[in-house]
C-alpha cells in the first residue's frame, strides 16, 4: 500500500513539474516582467532617437562635409582626377567637386528622413533579447541588414534629385571633362549617384549607431521610462 502511495506521488510530481514548466515557458522572457515586445519597442525607440538626434545633424550645411565620421571622400577611380587637377593649379575646382558630393547627401537625407522613420516603425525584432544583449551597435546592424537594400532603392532617386538641386552634375561634368582633355590621362567615367547613395546610407546608419551606443553606455541618455526599463537589462 505504501509503495503504491509513493508511486502515485511520483506520478503526480512529474505531471506537476511538466505543467509548471509549461507555465514558465509562457512567461515573458527578459526578466523583470519585460517581454520580447517591450524589448523590441525599446530598441525601436533607441533607433528613433538616433534619427531624431543624430541623423538630423547630417541635414545641416556641412553635416557630412565637416563630420569626419561620415564625410564622403572621392571614390578610388576619381582620386587621380583630384590629384591631377590640384597638380595643375585647379585646387578650387577640386575642392568644389568634393564639397558638392557632400552637399547632395546633406540635401537628400533631409528629404529622405521620413523613409528611415518608416523603416524603423516597420522593423520586427525576432530575437530582441539577444540584440539587446549584443554589441553597442547591434540594433543598428540589425536595422541595416533588414532595410539597406530597400532604402537604397528609395534613396537613389532622392540623391539624383539633390545632385540637380545643388548643381553637382554640372560641376562634375566640367571637372571630368577638364581632366579627360588633359594629355596623357586615361578617360574616367563613374556613376557618382550610385556612389553617393551608398556613402550617404552608410553615414545615416553610422549616426544612428552613435546614438544607440550613447543610450547603451550612458544612463543620462535614457530619457524615457521605456529606455530605462529595457536597457537596464543589459547593464
Amino acid at each position: 500500500m505504501i509503495k503504491k502511495f509513493i508511486a502515485l506521488l511520483l506520478v503526480f510530481s512529474i505531471t506537476s513539474c511538466a505543467e509548471l514548466q509549461q507555465v514558465v515557458n509562457q512567461l515573458p522572457q527578459g526578466g523583470g516582467g519585460i517581454g520580447n515586445a517591450d524589448i523590441a519597442a525599446g530598441l525601436r525607440q533607441a533607433l528613433d532617437f538616433g534619427i531624431d538626434k543624430q541623423v538630423t545633424k547630417l541635414t545641416q550645411e556641412n553635416g557630412f562635409y565637416k563630420n569626419e565620421l561620415v564625410k564622403i571622400l572621392l571614390p578610388e577611380e576619381l582620386q587621380k582626377v583630384d590629384k591631377t587637377l590640384r597638380d595643375i593649379g585647379l585646387n578650387k575646382l577640386a575642392d568644389e567637386g568634393l564639397k558638392v558630393l557632400n552637399r547632395a547627401a546633406e540635401d537628400a537625407v533631409k528629404e529622405a528622413t521620413p523613409i528611415f522613420v518608416d523603416a524603423v516603425k516597420g522593423i520586427t525584432f525576432a530575437d530582441a533579447k539577444n540584440i539587446l544583449l549584443g554589441n553597442d551597435d547591434s540594433a543598428t546592424n540589425y536595422l541595416t541588414s533588414r532595410t539597406e537594400t530597400v532604402l537604397y532603392g528609395k534613396f537613389n532617386p532622392v540623391i539624383k534629385k539633390s545632385f540637380d538641386k545643388v548643381g553637382a552634375d554640372a560641376i562634375w561634368e566640367n571637372l571630368i571633362t577638364k581632366y579627360n582633355n588633359l594629355p596623357f590621362t586615361k578617360s574616367v567615367n563613374t556613376d557618382l549617384t550610385d556612389y553617393v547613395t551608398t556613402e550617404a546610407l552608410k553615414g545615416v546608419y553610422t549616426m544612428i549607431a552613435v546614438e544607440e551606443k550613447e543610450i547603451r553606455t550612458k544612463l543620462s541618455s535614457r530619457t524615457t521610462d521605456l529606455l530605462k526599463k529595457v536597457f537596464a537589462l543589459q547593464d
